[in-house]
């Protein structure tokens, strides 16, 4: 249907191959997939034509293979990235070989052949591990999370319980982690925040006074200040957890003039060095892998949403990436609450 019957192409092979990717732009927007998402896989699967310097329909394994060869050795990318790219082609040349679409008669009436499957199990990089990534960026899996937030509110209780001193910096520590996961922060730009940093979304009116967060310090580029961003508030409980922090827990710390969100006992702002140190106390009571960082909760955030199926592009501008890079899948089932 994307080929006008009985017109002459003065370039057949071109008009074929951009009728194929306007089909496939008409398949994926049919599952509702946006153009922050179709626009990339387009691009890419042109860098793949311009490689193999050959039409979808004479394209073969042997091409596939000596382009993930140069993703890695040239251009030196990452297993999950060089997986991620494949994906992209496997899913075009699968809408091609579908008889459904009628792209195989087509080619093979117009060029004398007609597209195969070219990505098969041997010539594309498997699932081997849950993460592949660097060390220090690893996720967390849902598991750990519930598992760390449930131990973080239990100091607090059994401070409270048995009267112990710091109860209240136990609480602020325990709605601390969860801001940095509920809005996939990084520890220096949680260290900073101010109580004024939350704000109203006429959007999200459900959410109050935190429907958005105003990241002031967020990371700079060598030589710039640093860059500040909104980022809007999606996960009710933990707007729960900071404005009973807020608006019950904080002020009994005693300083109702300081501008910081989270205050020491004495009247000091948190510094990133106490978060690592309260967080590493906290990861290795429960016995969970050393690898696991604060910035494990900032990679949670966005790869427990790309997970859940939210649009890439929203989840780029929230933590305030100016490019769609991939991020790893720690293939989890259970929800936090």
């Amino acid at each position: 249907m994307e080929l006008v019957s009985g017109v002459v192409q003065l370039r057949p092979e071109d008009a074929m191959f951009d009728a194929m990717l306007r089909g496939w732009r008409a398949q994926q927007k049919s599952r509702g997939l946006q153009d922050e998402t179709i626009d990339p896989r387009e691009r890419l699967i042109r860098r793949f034509l311009d490689f193999t310097n050959e039409y979808p329909w004479r394209w073969t394994p042997a091409h596939l293979d000596e382009w993930s060869a140069s993703l890695t050795s040239e251009k030196h990318l990452a297993p999950s990235t060089v997986r991620s790219y494949q994906g992209t082609v496997r899913l075009f040349t699968e809408l091609l070989i579908d008889a459904r679409y009628g792209w195989g008669p087509a080619c093979e009436e117009a060029f004398g052949t007609f597209p195969v499957a070219i990505c098969h199990e041997w010539n594309t990089v498997p699932h081997l591990q849950d993460y592949e990534g660097a060390p220090e960026a690893r996720p967390f899996t849902r598991e750990e999370l519930q598992l760390f937030f449930d131990y973080a509110d239990d100091q607090v209780e059994r401070a409270v319980r048995v009267k112990r001193k710091g109860s209240l910096a136990a609480y602020r520590d325990a709605t601390l982690f969860k801001v940095i996961y509920g809005w996939g922060l990084r520890r220096t730009e949680t260290s900073k925040l101010d109580v004024v940093d939350f704000g109203r979304n006429p959007q999200a009116g459900q959410f109050g006074r935190y429907g958005t967060l105003n990241v002031r310090y967020g990371k700079a580029k060598k030589g710039q200040p640093p860059r500040r961003r909104n980022v809007l508030s999606v996960m009710d409980w933990a707007v729960e957890a900071v404005a009973d922090y807020v608006e019950n827990v904080r002020p009994r710390f005693g300083f109702p003039d300081h501008p910081a969100l989270w205050i020491t006992e004495r009247g000091g702002r948190l510094q990133p060095g106490s978060i690592n140190d309260r967080f590493e106390a906290y990861r290795d009571a429960l016995g969970l892998p050393k690898e696991l960082t604060p910035h494990g909760l900032r990679h949670s955030y966005v790869t427990h949403l790309t997970e859940d199926g939210v649009d890439r592009r929203f989840i780029q501008q929230q933590v305030g990436h100016e490019c769609d890079s991939p991020w790893p899948s720690t293939r989890t089932s259970a929800t936090t609450s």
